[in-house]
């Protein structure tokens, strides 16, 4: 090899690993690590379970993608579905789908729950609920928020619910599949990641609030299909969205921003045709990083706890089709690192939380779905 070779070389590792401003870092896809750490099953039987909230008191709530929340003890009992929960169009991608707790839960009880909603004519929409968690079941449940318009087909909800620390809600949203266009329609509720306050009230300094060109509820837009978001240790917003054929993203959406679905993408289509008009254009975010070929990202977490103590600040992401747990090394706002676990489970895994014991908890998107735990073993990093 030639010095020049050389040089070259190293340059292209170094920009592999640490990213640069013009262009995200691309996934490695390395393969799966069997055995690093241990999983026990807590719990199985669930029907496609979507979405899942630990209780203060190390119980959980479970969602099923056909319209049952399930509250499962600490010894993995599981209860009948809890009445109170609203009516879902359970087609396609749709259904009952995330869940999460108040930040007040301890005093309040309320959770949210986000839902494919029905409509007229065959249509449907993203909803969110706020109810409080009773003794028997779900107790003073509202809709606080509706995507508009609904629209017909089963694909591209999203949907992930974020209490964030002001008072306020995230709620991530997707296209719709087939209406990928009105991303970039800020009159559009389709393919935006939008912000209200716990009543379903508008905060007056969203960043589309005094426009009357724009809805107001809207946070960031130009987003395909966000199944995965959480805050870090600072508070601040990240997410993953499915891409087409390749180009799943990682972004931390700002508010007001474009993030470029359809226009820029660097996903194919299915058929293998192009996409928009490119990888980047003037005014449109780029991703921090991103797949190709894709993992199908759902649910995620910044990773905070004692247990695996050398992975706080790490994002863990769940996959669908790749059927792993993805930890992402994060520094300095970049992915340094990539690394892959569960593959020797070989199930789709739809949410990632953290519990207070610092273990890792994810449920798996299966006619038999599971709720595991994740613990060190000898040879984990902790």
């Amino acid at each position: 090899m030639t010095t020049s070779m050389k040089v070259v070389t190293a340059i292209s590792l170094a920009l592999a690993i640490v990213g640069c401003e013009s262009q995200p870092n691309r996934s490695p896809t390395p393969s799966p690590s069997a055995g690093a750490v241990r999983v026990d099953t807590v719990a199985r039987g669930l029907s496609h379970p979507w979405g899942l909230a630990i209780l203060p008191d190390g119980r959980f709530l479970v969602t099923e993608r056909s319209g049952s929340l399930r509250l499962i003890e600490r010894d993995g009992h599981m209860s009948a579905p809890l009445p109170g929960v609203p009516r879902v169009a359970a087609t396609g991608q749709g259904g009952l789908l995330d869940v999460t707790l108040d930040r007040e839960f301890d005093r309040n009880r309320t959770i949210y729950l986000s839902f494919a909603e029905p409509g007229d004519n065959n249509s449907a929409g993203t909803a969110v609920a706020r109810a409080r968690l009773g003794d028997a079941g779900l107790d003073s449940v509202r809709v606080i928020y509706r995507q508009e318009p609904k629209v017909a087909g089963g694909g591209h909800f999203g949907s992930r619910v974020v209490a964030n620390r002001d008072g306020t809600l995230f709620i991530t949203q997707g296209d719709r599949f087939s209406y990928r266009e009105r991303a970039q329609d800020l009159m559009s509720g389709l393919g935006k990641v939008v912000r209200v306050r716990t009543d379903g009230t508008i905060p007056r300094d969203n960043p589309f609030a005094g426009r009357s060109d724009a809805r107001k509820e809207i946070w960031s837009y130009g987003h395909r299909n966000v199944q995965a978001a959480a805050l870090d240790a600072s508070g601040r917003l990240w997410t993953i969205e499915h891409g087409a054929a390749g180009g799943d993203e990682l972004n931390h959406p700002e508010g007001g921003k474009n993030y470029g679905w359809p226009v820029i993408t660097y996903g194919k289509d299915y058929d293998g045709r192009r996409i928009g008009e490119g990888t980047e254009k003037a005014g449109m975010e780029q991703p921090v990083y991103y797949w190709d070929p894709v993992i199908a990202p759902s649910g995620m977490v910044v990773y905070a706890g004692d247990a695996f103590s050398s992975w706080k600040g790490n994002i863990l992401v769940g996959g669908l089709a790749s059927r792993v747990l993805v930890r992402l090394v994060l520094e300095d706002g970049v992915v340094a690192r990539e690394e892959r676990y569960l593959g020797e489970v070989k199930e789709r895994i739809r949410d990632v939380q953290e519990g207070r014991d610092g273990l890792i908890y994810v449920v798996t998107d299966e006619d038999d779905g599971k709720l595991l735990r994740i613990s060190p073993n000898a040879t984990s990093p902790r």
